[in-house]
């Protein structure tokens, strides 16, 4: 993978290109001190991932993601361990390594990287839909192999986006759709579900739990985005 590193302190490039130089499948094509040299680089170049420090002068590691229209894989760099839940908001970040960095921790975190590059778009016991078609009542239909297939609305309690792709889990199987969370969430009743994150739309009749910034449905723990937590509130039955 070829990748780049942006960090104001000029040990800590070098302290990551040491550790890139660790692992074999990692290229260091540049090494830049600040956010805004980095942008004018990536708008004439591609890189498979970057490593982000956040604290830099005057523009920090999130508002340089803010700029990037597709984001490549990006792995957080940075001695305060205080912005993960922010940090896990955004799709293409794959981890958030606190420094000083190990060898280990780091190699971990490039795994995660490479996983998220290769992964298929499968799940155990998941049926690929190549199409969502109309919904009737309490019915969604999806095409799968030119057959219609209801899916009971109600029964659905996540739908996560992964890339091109969402994936739709219900209580008695998961479905995979090459379509966008806006499309569904057009098909989706209000009164039942919401969404919670870039990446989430859950039905809040099966939250079993909320905490901080995530809510807990069956065994998924959902992040939930400080600007969708007020909605979230304000339609849970509170006491």
């Amino acid at each position: 993978m070829n990748c780049i590193v942006i960090d104001d302190e000029a040990t800590a490039r070098m302290i990551i290109s040491q550790l890139c130089s660790n692992v074999p499948s990692l290229n260091v094509i540049e090494a830049f001190p600040n956010a805004m040299q980095a942008i004018k680089y990536l708008n004439q170049n591609e890189v498979d991932l970057i490593f982000l420090d956040i604290h830099m002068p005057d523009f920090t590691g999130f508002d340089f993601i803010e700029t990037l229209k597709n984001p490549p894989k990006i792995i957080l760099t940075t001695s305060d361990p205080n912005f993960a839940i922010q940090a896990f908001e955004y799709d293409c970040i794959v981890d958030y390594l606190v420094k000083p960095i190990t060898q280990e921790r780091f190699n971990k975190a490039i795994a995660k990287a490479e996983a998220k590059q290769s992964k298929p778009v499968t799940t155990n016991s998941n049926e690929k839909i190549e199409k969502l078609e109309t919904t009737s009542g309490n019915d969604l239909y999806v095409n799968i192999d030119r057959r219609l297939i209801k899916i009971d609305i109600p029964s659905i309690y996540l739908v996560e986006a992964k890339g091109d792709y969402i994936q739709v889990k219900t209580e008695g199987k998961n479905y995979t759709v090459h379509s966008t969370l806006k499309k569904i969430a057009d098909k989706l009743p209000d009164s039942l579900f919401l969404k919670v994150h870039r990446s989430y739309i859950i039905n809040i009749m099966k939250i079993i739990d909320i905490e901080d910034n995530s809510v807990l449905i069956k065994k998924d723990v959902i992040p939930v985005s400080r600007s969708n937590r007020p909605e979230l509130m304000k339609r849970l039955n509170l006491l």
